[in-house]
This record gives structure tokens, sequence and C-alpha cells, in this order.
């Protein structure tokens, strides 16, 4: 523990699966091997939580300085090759088999238990050799295939496939929400897709069956959507070229910015002065501070722009 009272490093053996939320943590270490692909999506998901860093930071002059204050990656420490496993070995399509060794009794009441078979490790234990690779925007394996396993069940099912060919795309969301998730087969559910599509927000069930049905070629970033949102208020409104700028930072700082969004709908102007988009505010002009939030609020969904 340091002084802020932050806890700097979290040792945990078996505990690190589900249940414990650490969104500003920048750092995950594999500490053993992992074969079980649900664990392992479990562990380094502690790594993928979203966070604004100013939530922390109490220095509200220093605040007012940092443009880019939302944790946009994390480092993932594999020292037993986990990583390697799950995108190069592991046969995600393998049919499980029960143990063939029988169980056994504890001889304690505590129920059975498998013999494992004997494994000795002739490996030179000392870390001799380290090696970065960086997860690109595809994803890792073991997300992507989750998502192709989903993809692969609804375009299975023959009531889709009826929909599919009627282009009804409001029966297939439906149907998939009473007839696919929360099964037990499979357990898909609309937080693991947009967990296994590492999009820096939060995708709606409509741009995914779009995406599967070849409607969109790719699931946009909230950057290039917030670009296409303001393209659209431009195009009707067409605000004045001095204040294009600060008309598309209040634009997108209204959408993305929960506290900055509050300070205006509930005129607390004063506040303005310890928030980094103040400054964005008092540069417009008065009409297009009362016309960008009514626009937003009739045309713009803003859920779909949160992580």
């Amino acid at each position: 523990m340091y002084k802020t009272s932050k806890t700097r490093v979290c040792v945990t053996v078996g505990m690190m699966t589900t249940g414990y939320d650490c969104p500003d943590l920048l750092n995950v270490c594999l500490m053993r091997p992992i074969f079980s692909p649900t664990d392992f999506i479990q562990i380094k998901g502690r790594g993928t939580r979203k966070h604004n860093f100013l939530e922390e930071l109490l220095d509200k002059d220093l605040a007012k300085e940092i443009v880019k204050p939302d944790k946009k990656n994390f480092k993932l420490f594999d020292f037993f090759a986990n990583c390697e496993y799950f995108e190069k070995e592991f046969n995600y399509d393998e049919i499980l088999k029960l143990p063939a060794n029988p169980s056994k009794s504890d001889g304690k009441g505590g129920g059975t238990y498998v013999t494992p078979d004997d494994y000795d490790s002739t490996n030179p234990d000392p870390l001799k050799t380290m090696m970065v690779n960086e997860v690109g925007d595809e994803g890792m394996k073991i997300d992507r295939m989750y998502f192709d396993h989903f993809e692969e069940t609804v375009k299975e099912d023959e009531v889709v496939k009826k929909m599919i060919e009627r282009k009804d795309l409001d029966g297939i969301e439906q149907y998939i929400l009473q007839y696919i998730f929360d099964k037990p087969e499979e357990y898909y559910n609309l937080a693991k897709l947009r967990s296994s599509m590492k999009v820096d927000r939060r995708l709606t069930l409509r741009e995914i069956i779009e995406k599967m049905l070849g409607y969109i070629p790719y699931f946009k970033t909230k950057d290039e959507l917030l670009e296409d949102e303001f393209d659209k208020f431009d195009s009707r409104y067409m605000p004045d070229e001095a204040f294009f700028n600060y008309a598309k930072n209040f634009f997108k700082s209204y959408i993305t910015d929960a506290e900055f969004r509050e300070i205006i709908e509930q005129k607390k102007y004063a506040l303005l002065n310890t928030n980094p988009n103040g400054n964005v505010f008092r540069k417009l002009p008065r009409e297009l501070r009362a016309l960008i939030p009514e626009y937003i609020k009739d045309n713009v969904s803003i859920n779909k722009f949160m992580a």
C-alpha cells in the first residue's frame, strides 16, 4: 500500500476469473498455465475494462492539461505461453470427453477425484527471453472464435434463414433475444459479443446482425461514429466556419462526457471552470450552445457511445 491508499500489486490464486472489477488495471501477469478458454477470457478481461483516469485525479488544474485521459491499452505478461496456446494450438472444435481414469473416493466423505497423469518438466527455470506481441485491431483468436460460433449458430437456424430471405432484420433481432441468447448450450449474450469484438463503444445487436449479414463491412469506432453524427448536424445547420471546430468538440464532448453533459443540462455553468471541456463551451455563440444539445437529444443515441 502507498500513501494514496491505492493497491499497486494484487496477487491471487484462482480468484481473478470472475467477480473482480478494477478498471484502472494496467498490467496482468499470468503466472501459471491455463487450459480453459473460459478462464482465459475472464482473466485477461480484468485488463480490458475501460477507464477514465481523471476520476482519481484530484488536481483540477492538471486535469485541464490532460487531453487523453482514457485507458487505451494494457499489458498482459504471459510467463507460460497461454496466449500462444489459445491462438495456435487449442482446438476450439474439439468435442470434450469424460476422463478415462476411474473416479476414486478421497476417503473423507468429500466426493471423488480423478488421479492425473504425472508430468515432469525438464525445461530450464530461469526466464532467459522476453518477447512483446501487440494485439492488433483483429483481437485474439479466442475472442474471434466466440463471434464466429455465434454467427454460425444464427445463420444455420432454419427460422433465421427464412427471415434472412425476407430481409427481416427486426424479426431476426427479436428471435435471437428470445431463442438464442442466454441458453445453457453456449450461453451467448450481448455483453460477451461486445467483449469479443474489442470495439471501444457499446455495440447494438442490430449492428452485430448487419455485420453478420454483410450490410456493413466492419464495426465503426467511437470516433468514426461521432464524425458521422456531426457530419449530419453540419449538413443540416452548417455552423459558421469560425465556430466549426468548437462546435465539433462541443458536440463530441456532450455525447461522450457524462459530467460535461450533466453540467450543461443542469445549467451549472460555474462547474465548467474545472471541466476540461469548459473552454469549448465558452467559445460558442449562445444559439449553438442551445442547438447542439437539443439536436443530440432528438437524433443521437448516446447509449451506443458508451464503453
